[in-house]
């Protein structure tokens, strides 16, 4: 029997039956393969557009609308941009913005020495060989709203004006996260020094952070209770009993920043410390050698090295910074009236007013605040780490 009768026997397929199959099923594999990947990435991204995505898009129009309750259910009423208009231009400005007061000494030479480092940036990267249209022009927009919010936080802190919670934020985030930093570095180079007790003190350093925030500002409202609280006799002893932190507004604000500053140094303390112990030895006993102070040790090798860090935990801080609700909503629950009060303590406070699409607007702007700190904070720092590192 020739091999094409024997193929049409049933049981039978020729050996070169078998290399033709084999053959036309091989781009069908090839195409299987490309699909598995993005069968097996599918439930990833319909998570993250379900999680992330669509809120944000959902919150975006109920920004842009009017929420109210009516019986059987919700109406939602389009409004535009009538709810970001009543936190700028409205009846809301002055809760969010603040109350600009007339210019002082110290508020013009701020303002103009803050202009004038703003100019001097702009014209630096205008000379520079690697400057493009699109990153001059960039920067161009950063340095005007950075002079726009300059301007606000110097004459609503420096006059006899009143701040928002737009500017008591960034107040929060500009003191906090500078002395966070501060301490922390602080610390972290004092614990790497061979003294007796370090590793003790390593632990000890780490407890605030381990406290929710809640029960750190109820610790701080223990503590700031001039009347009857666990400090009371230090406070009676110098006379203070009749004082109190929360009815002054910047002492309020001054208990909410130190609570703060306890609670997350040790985030900023424990990462500059593993940056610092991995440090390579040799370079720092090769200046040593070579006459090296402390100091010098600490500009010219140290810091440069620990830079990646710092950019890096400095970001992190920033963003959480921004979103500081625990400690003024327990601590002085915003007040006295609304000096203390955080933007995300402003989305929450006019939510629970059943203002929904006006919290939803003050966390649109929170976002778009961020955002821009966070894009500039990345641009200006990302040439000066690469180039020290």
């Amino acid at each position: 029997m020739e091999e094409e009768d024997l193929t049409k026997v049933s049981g039978y397929v020729s050996p070169h039956g078998f290399r033709l199959a084999a053959s036309s099923w091989r781009p069908v594999a090839a195409r299987l393969d490309r699909v598995a990947g993005s069968v097996f990435i599918l439930p990833a991204v319909v998570v993250i557009l379900g999680f992330s995505i669509f809120p944000l898009l959902a919150s975006l129009y109920v920004s842009l609308s009017r929420l109210s309750f009516s019986e059987g259910g919700v109406e939602l009423k389009f409004v535009g941009l009538g709810n970001y208009a009543k936190l700028l231009v409205g009846i809301d400005h002055e809760h969010f913005l603040g109350l600009v007061g007339p210019a002082t000494v110290w508020s013009t030479l701020v303002l103009g020495a803050g202009c004038a480092l703003l100019v001097f940036l702009l014209y630096r990267y205008a000379r520079s060989a690697d400057r493009t249209a699109a990153g001059l022009a960039g920067r161009v927009f950063g340095a005007v709203v950075t002079g726009v919010l300059l301007w606000l936080v110097v004459n609503t802190v420096l006059t006899s004006g009143r701040p928002g919670t737009l500017v008591v934020t960034i107040v929060y985030v500009a003191v906090d996260v500078t002395v966070q930093y501060l301490i922390g570095l602080g610390l972290a180079l004092l614990v790497v020094q061979h003294l007796p007790g370090r590793r003790f003190f390593r632990v000890v350093f780490l407890l605030p952070m381990m406290i929710t925030p809640v029960g750190v500002a109820y610790l701080f409202r223990m503590l700031t209770d001039t009347d009857k609280g666990p400090l009371y006799p230090i406070w009676a002893h110098f006379g203070l009993t009749d004082v109190s932190w929360v009815t002054n507004a910047w002492t309020a604000r001054l208990a909410v920043m130190i609570g703060d500053v306890w609670q997350w140094t040790p985030f900023i303390f424990i990462v500059l410390l593993a940056s610092i112990e991995t440090l390579p030895h040799e370079l720092v006993e090769a200046a040593v050698v070579d006459g090296a102070n402390r100091l010098q040790v600490f500009w010219r090798i140290t810091f440069p090295l620990i830079l990646p860090a710092t950019s890096t935990v400095v970001l992190i801080r920033l963003i959480e910074g921004f979103k500081i609700v625990d400690l003024p909503n327990v601590l002085t629950n915003g007040g006295p009236g609304t000096a203390t009060e955080s933007l995300t303590l402003h989305a929450y406070t006019i939510w629970r007013a059943l203002d929904i699409g006006g919290s939803a607007a003050v966390a649109y702007m929170l976002l778009i605040l961020v955002t821009f700190v966070g894009v500039s904070y990345v641009n200006l720092f990302r040439r000066r780490v690469t180039a020290m590192t």
